[in-house]
């Protein structure tokens, strides 16, 4: 570190030792660069900041704990996310059990074992073009497979099953970019040692790059959270309470369906911003987490 540190500023003294030779368009030129850059950092932090300060202003004062633990009575006309929260946490529970083993095993099948690169090629750009597919065209096929063909009708289980196919791409991907990253030595010095295939993968390979893995099934976590359009035409929007197994058979609305609903239907904009801040603040935590996870296993792998 200290040496590439000297490096630099060796480089930055010759830079401005030749700096008089420079001519006056390409400092100005220069300058516009830097500018330009500078202003589209500037707009974009502005940005992002001011929607999560008003956000946050709008929302947090609406939060309440009666809020965050009570179901919605129209006999009270009183408002509650419980039901939602716990739709939340049903959706994105299964959702993971069923996407990570598909996810990841078929990541390692097209690593390590397929041999045919046509297929490898065709396969990454299906999974690529679906990648790219708007949430509201899995909607659609979901209720004609899932809801109509097998007779799901509008549940949760519907939805977790769209958001699975729409999420398996993204681990996939993910997965097989941070198995290429393991040295190719590695497998084959475990090989020299007679490990089979199975043992080379299991205890080199997935060790040598769980910190991609697990920071693309953070940023599918996050994804799964957001969605709104699929879940609205598979899973319904009813406030409901229901254990684990009795939600995944019912209709509910998660937290993202029902802002969609308080904002849209119901016009309700502080329970709509109070919900979204509760979504912003999941989101920081997710992202905050998976900075930390990489950072982790970076640290104990190069240890």
């Amino acid at each position: 570190m200290d040496r590439a540190r000297k490096a630099e500023k060796t480089r930055e003294k010759e830079n401005e030792a030749l700096g008089g030779g420079i001519s006056v368009g390409r400092r100005i030129y220069t300058f516009g660069a830097k500018a330009l850059m500078i202003l589209a950092v500037a707009i974009t932090v502005g940005a992002a900041g001011f929607m999560l300060i008003y956000v946050m202003y709008r929302g947090l004062p609406n939060i309440s704990w009666e809020f965050l633990t009570t179901a919605r009575s129209y006999l009270n006309s009183s408002i509650g996310i419980l039901p939602d929260i716990l739709n939340t946490i049903y959706v994105l529970i299964t959702t993971l059990v069923i996407v990570i083993p598909l996810g990841v095993g078929a990541a390692i099948y097209l690593t390590e074992y397929a041999k045919s690169k046509k297929l490898v090629s065709a396969i990454e750009f299906a999974a690529e073009t679906l990648a790219g597919i708007p949430s509201i065209i899995y909607g659609l096929v979901g209720i004609l497979i899932f809801c109509q063909g097998l007779g799901l009708g509008n549940t949760l289980l519907a939805g977790v099953l769209t958001l699975a196919i729409m999420n398996l791409p993204t681990i996939m991907r993910t997965t097989q970019e941070s198995l290429r990253t393991v040295p190719q030595s590695y497998r084959e010095g475990a090989f020299g040692l007679g490990a089979g295939k199975w043992r080379v993968i299991r205890t080199v390979v997935l060790p040598g790059c769980i910190d991609g893995v697990i920071t693309g099934c953070i940023l599918s976590v996050g994804r799964i959270l957001g969605e709104s359009a699929a879940l609205l035409y598979t899973a319904g929007y009813a406030h409901k309470l229901h254990g684990f197994f009795d939600g995944l058979q019912s209709s509910g609305a998660t937290l993202t369906v029902a802002l969609y609903v308080y904002a849209k239907e119901d016009a309700n904009f502080d329970v709509a911003f109070a919900i979204a801040s509760i979504l912003m603040i999941l989101t920081l935590v997710l992202n905050i987490s998976a900075a930390l996870l990489q950072r982790h296993f970076k640290k104990k792998r190069e240890a």
